[in-house]
């Protein structure tokens, strides 16, 4: 059986997180008697003596493990020959930031299971943080709005919202969430803020944690043919946040005006354009929680948000949560994403020009691109309860044999990238984005 370890993040000052917590390493090492490691972190959520509780041994390195489990990207100076890793790569898109890693884990011999490809019969994902990054990201962004407003002489209940990160849970933070909605429901939002609109793109993980976060404040849901009504009637209630959850027929139109049909849209995005720009004019905040590749059309672009903005000067937009995180991507105007210390910047959709910060002009955008860790100790915990079934499987695993027989899970099997540093057939072709890369060309598309 290989040894297990569990690596200290250091991506930035700002991850926590951890793949496994205690209490499922215990279990684990009840079942199968594994030698495992934990490397040493500062600032990982739960501490060292926890994991030797658990019957873990402390070490400085990376070295005794032969299975590895880490949450974010490994630097590339840190693989190891032969050995077998389990993390985020971002890299079966193709990105090109993540190349030089994947080729470093195929050089070494190394082996490559990423979570995100980690799926059930049906292809839904077994391993994420979904909802974490959902209730991170709607917690900020009330935040930093209330900021924003605070800073323009714009009192609301809203700038009393903490960061998430200065919350112990999500419990906590909706709690205190539930207070500022009492405020809300007393006092209402002032004049210029009313009607106070919010529209969620998507409706899954990512989507239910942000919606959970707003529910907190008192909330109506308002269908998205029904909101431009409500911003121009004059009835909207100052006690009340409006939310539209738009789902992909809400998002776009088949370019021939033809019906829309859901799987056809996912099978042929480019029968299809976005049908978004119209509900600019309608939206104080909006929620970016949709996935979204390069094949699919943006929603909000540059050239949407201009028209808007030069239509009506007083744009109701005041803040974007892009909880997604693609740059250049959904939301065209994420031109980079930020981390805790600077979660946000502003951007002027008339010149595209950026500002850091979050008070001052412009738009609001909030791009951090690891949301959950913000929520440490509740987004592990959800994380380590999924991963920790597997994990026996993947110790007991053969790796000397071909990667069909050697006894891997269906599941996990999908999410083998590389393979003794190989990649395997289902990911050979990310060897086009290898080799682009190498040549300083633009990545296939």
């Amino acid at each position: 059986m290989k040894t297990l370890l569990i690596r200290a993040e250091d991506k930035n000052r700002w991850e926590r997180r951890t793949a496994l917590v205690p209490a499922d390493l215990k279990k684990i090492r009840e079942k199968t008697n594994v030698r495992a490691y934990v490397q040493v972190s500062a600032k990982r959520c739960f501490s060292s003596q926890a994991y030797l509780e658990a019957g873990a041994q402390i070490c400085h390195n990376e070295a005794p493990g032969e299975v590895i489990l880490g949450v974010k990207e490994i630097p590339e100076e840190k693989i190891q020959a032969g050995k077998t890793y389990l993390f985020f790569s971002h890299t079966i898109k193709g990105q090109q930031h993540g190349m030089p890693l994947l080729r470093k884990i195929i050089d070494s011999g190394a082996t490559l299971i990423d979570y995100e490809r980690i799926s059930d019969e049906k292809g839904r994902r077994m391993v994420y943080f979904g909802r974490y990054a959902g209730d991170a990201g709607a917690i900020d962004i009330l935040s930093l709005m209330g900021a924003h407003w605070a800073a323009k002489g714009v009192s609301t209940p809203l700038s009393q919202i903490n960061r998430a990160h200065e919350y112990t849970s999500v419990a906590d933070a909706q709690r205190h969430l539930k207070a500022v909605g009492a405020k809300i429901a007393e006092r209402g939002f002032p004049d210029e803020l009313t009607p106070f609109t919010i529209g969620v793109l998507g409706y899954g993980n990512v989507s239910e944690g942000a919606q959970q976060i707003l529910d907190c404040l008192p909330t109506e849901r308002v269908a998205p043919d029904e909101v431009e009504t409500l911003t121009k009637d004059g009835t909207a209630d100052p006690k009340r946040l409006y939310v539209t959850v738009f789902k992909e027929a809400d998002l776009v139109e088949r370019t021939d005006g033809g019906a829309f049909d859901l799987q056809e849209y996912f099978d042929q995005p480019d029968l299809y354009q976005s049908r978004f720009d119209p509900y600019l004019a309608h939206f104080r905040l909006l929620i970016n929680a949709i996935y979204w590749e390069a094949r699919y059309p943006r929603f909000i672009t540059w050239e949407g948000l201009k028209r808007q903005a030069e239509r009506s000067p007083k744009s109701l937009l005041a803040g974007i949560a892009d909880i997604t995180c693609d740059t250049h991507g959904s939301v065209e105007c994420n031109v980079r994403s930020t981390d805790s210390d600077m979660p946000a910047y502003q951007v002027d959709p008339l010149t595209q020009a950026v500002t850091d910060g979050h008070t001052g002009d412009g738009i609001v955008l909030l791009a951090v691109d690891n949301l959950p860790c913000e929520l440490p100790l509740d987004s592990s915990t959800f994380f380590s309860h999924q991963l920790s079934p597997l994990v026996p499987n993947i110790l007991t695993a053969n790796f000397d044999k071909p990667l069909e027989k050697s006894g891997l899970n269906h599941e996990v099997r999908k999410a083998v990238i590389v393979y003794n540093g190989q990649l395997t057939q289902e990911y050979a072709y990310l060897q086009e984005h290898l080799d682009a890369h190498a040549a300083g060309k633009e990545a296939p598309a």
